[in-house]
């Protein structure tokens, strides 16, 4: 399936600012289910881009803006051919069957600390709750990741939240709500600690159940590697295992190293105004 995409981002601000540089998380990353057909990103002002590829394989843009303005344009416009299964059936190594079980020496070497170590401190509240499911949860690797899944998704409703950044679990837990990207959060801290090697991820939902006109959006969710399988997109917002639907364009060790726009102005808080942001997401043959 051909999946165009066209994501436009503007900063209004009440006078001209100059801009900071701003680096730019909006290339669809190329794998074994998403093919760049094409890709383009203009920034107005006029920028520089300067192009390059981050640890995670990330292709970043750099967006060097000389000029003040009142408003910063971000289009971002792509064709990929999306192959993801919506139904996938994953082929584990036997030897992770069953949870918990030890990655390869050499598997470990390239996740590093940070994909297994969550990096967040224990809260007593958030800590219980991933106990009380850990106690009734299959010991079978895929059923208790697809129970994990769904337990975050049914536990936090979703809103939309303008505010910038991530929620500690600990907040999603207490306020049982958040974005995609705090459920996200929710799902990767649990998952570390149940001793499996996890990354964020953020790109493009491509839902047809939208209305017309509006099936896309921005998307956070998780990646967990299974041997055998390898990474797996886990979406707790969706309550959805596997890519279909999604086109990733970053993956990394927190929500925050995956923001697809970075970047700030010079001048006072007050001198912004507004945020918009649009994404369309199109199926062709």
């Amino acid at each position: 399936m051909r999946l165009r995409i066209r994501h436009i981002t503007i900063y209004r601000y009440a006078r001209p600012v100059s801009f900071l540089d701003h680096r730019l998380l909006v290339t669809p990353r190329s794998g074994r289910d998403v093919t760049t057909i094409s890709s383009a990103v203009t920034v107005d002002p006029a920028a520089e881009l300067v192009w390059s590829e981050d640890a995670a394989g990330n292709t970043v843009a750099l967006a060097l803006i000389p000029d003040a303005a009142l408003a910063l344009t971000i289009l971002a416009e792509h064709e990929v051919f999306h192959t993801a299964d919506p139904y996938p059936i994953f082929r584990l190594d036997p030897a992770a069957f069953r949870h918990p079980f030890a990655y390869a020496p050499g598997d470990l070497a390239l996740f590093g600390a940070g994909l297994l170590d969550s990096a967040v401190e224990d809260d007593a509240a958030a800590a219980a709750w991933l106990a009380g499911f850990r106690a009734t949860a299959p010991d079978n690797t895929l059923m208790l990741l697809n129970a994990l899944n769904e337990a975050v998704g049914i536990a936090i409703a979703y809103r939309t939240r303008d505010e910038e950044g991530t929620q500690p679990p600990s907040r999603t837990l207490a306020l049982r709500s958040g974005s995609c990207r705090d459920l996200a959060a929710l799902f990767l801290w649990a998952v570390r600690r149940l001793g499996f090697a996890a990354r964020a991820a953020s790109g493009y939902l491509f839902d047809p159940g939208s209305v017309a006109g509006d099936v896309g959006a921005t998307h956070a969710w998780c990646e967990v590697f299974l041997p055998g399988a390898g990474w797996i997109a886990f979406d707790p917002t969706q309550r959805r295992i596997g890519s279909a639907g999604l086109v990733a364009t970053a993956v990394g060790v927190t929500s925050e190293a995956v923001l697809p726009v970075v970047g700030g102005f010079l001048g006072d808080a007050a001198d912004f105004a507004a945020m918009e942001a649009s994404v369309v997401v199109t199926a062709g043959a």
